[in-house]
């Protein structure tokens, strides 16, 4: 059995500048158990960033939105398996695959849930209770009812899609990041507390609760500052606009240091990560690389959220007081910052090993290849919403292909 897999992506990854791009590259790692038979197809363009997905044995394709060419280019792969990078990717080209190749088992590779993290930057912002009545919700909901399973990283959204919105639980996988076990020996060579100095902070700038939360810091850099006088900030993140560039102020040791050739080398440098994070959703990989290099964080419970609490490798604050004064105490105190580090370690070998998910995915979508027809007999909302879709989503492409072509 090596069924031929396609996999359409909103973007390139770029593992050295999200945690998505290393993501995809984990589900790949994974996929590569069911099928040796790896296509990647996208309309992005490529960036310096982008990894070469041909060094892992992926074949990569172009292809072009709201355009017939898809048709050809589907039909003529003929996939059996299609995973689609996100809901905005399976609005686009869901129907052309269904058209195409009707009995492929589609996968929807969430990321994290979109409709989430918009609600509560909504509410954020406008000091409000998340109300997730939208219509980016229903949006995304609709992709999820429509594709045979959805691939949930976060255990807190998984639960919120089984038991708010009743999603059927066999159209739902829940799988966390998938790391490597940190060994004990190799974490004994990690640059040791007296050796590694200053605060730092790590994210992408296209993900505005990265944003959002560098401008949290620099409001509480004054306090942070006049505690750890000798101590600089630095701020790293791809694609960082020039409203984070203006932030930048070297007398007062906030340093925006942009993008970083190598997160592993550059966590090693830094004492503690620091990330009061307002709000998003998902999993966030800064910590799971911070954990990784040794340095422990202090973060919001948003932070936090989907990993166990009960022994963080760090310090979740309640509120801006309590952030600056555990930053302080995790900064100064070396043995808190040595049990937070082992926390940490801990944390990831126990929730996120591969020995724990490995397999998870190719189990699971052997299971619906074999018995596709018994898989969806019951889905009643996923046919209703293929008959209606099919029809308005068609259209409303054919009517922006015939537009371009005019």
């Amino acid at each position: 059995m090596n069924p031929r897999i396609l996999i359409i992506g909103l973007v390139i990854p770029e593992p050295t500048s999200s945690a998505a791009g290393w993501r995809m590259l984990q589900l790949i790692e994974q996929l590569k158990q069911i099928s040796s038979d790896i296509h990647f197809a996208t309309a992005a363009t490529e960036s310096h960033r982008s990894f070469s997905l041909e060094q892992i044995g992926v074949q990569k394709h172009t292809i072009v939105l709201n355009d017939a060419s898809f048709d050809d280019f589907v039909q003529h792969l003929n996939p059996q398996i299609v995973m689609y990078d996100r809901f905005m990717t399976e609005e686009q080209f869901g129907w052309r695959v269904k058209q195409m190749c009707p009995k492929c088992v589609t996968i929807l590779d969430t990321e994290d849930l979109h409709f989430v993290r918009r609600a509560r930057a909504e509410a954020f912002k406008k000091n409000e209770e998340v109300n997730y009545d939208t219509a980016d919700c229903y949006r995304e909901l609709s992709a999820v009812y429509r594709c045979d399973l959805s691939v949930i990283i976060s255990k807190i959204e998984y639960d919120l899609l089984v038991n708010h919105f009743q999603i059927p639980e066999k159209q739902l996988l829940y799988l966390p990041f998938i790391e490597k076990e940190i060994e004990e020996n190799d974490f004994k060579k990690l640059p040791s507390f007296k050796e590694r100095k200053n605060l730092m902070f790590i994210g992408n700038f296209i993900h505005e609760p990265n944003y959002q939360t560098v401008v949290l810091l620099k409001k509480l850099w004054n306090d942070l500052r006049k505690r750890l006088p000798k101590t600089e900030l630095h701020i790293y993140g791809a694609y960082p606009p020039q409203k984070v560039l203006q932030l930048h102020n070297e007398k007062d040791g906030f340093i925006v240091k942009g993008e970083t050739e190598n997160v592993d080398d550059t966590m090693q440098n830094y004492r503690v990560l620091v990330a009061p994070i307002p709000f998003g959703a998902g999993l966030k990989g800064k910590f799971i690389d911070g954990f990784k290099n040794g340095l422990p964080n202090v973060t919001t419970t948003v932070g936090a959220e989907g990993m166990s609490t009960e022994k963080w490798g760090g310090v979740i604050a309640e509120n801006e007081v309590d952030f600056v004064n555990k930053t302080v105490l995790l900064y100064e105190d070396e043995f808190f910052w040595k049990q937070s580090q082992c926390n940490g370690k801990q944390l990831v070998n126990q929730q996120f090993s591969v020995e724990k998910w490995n397999g998870v995915l190719k189990n699971r979508v052997e299971k619906i290849i074999k018995n596709s027809t018994t898989h969806r007999s019951d889905l009643f909302i996923q046919k209703i919403l293929w008959q209606n879709y099919l029809q308005a989503t068609k259209y409303m492409s054919l009517w922006i292909e015939a537009k371009n072509n005019d």
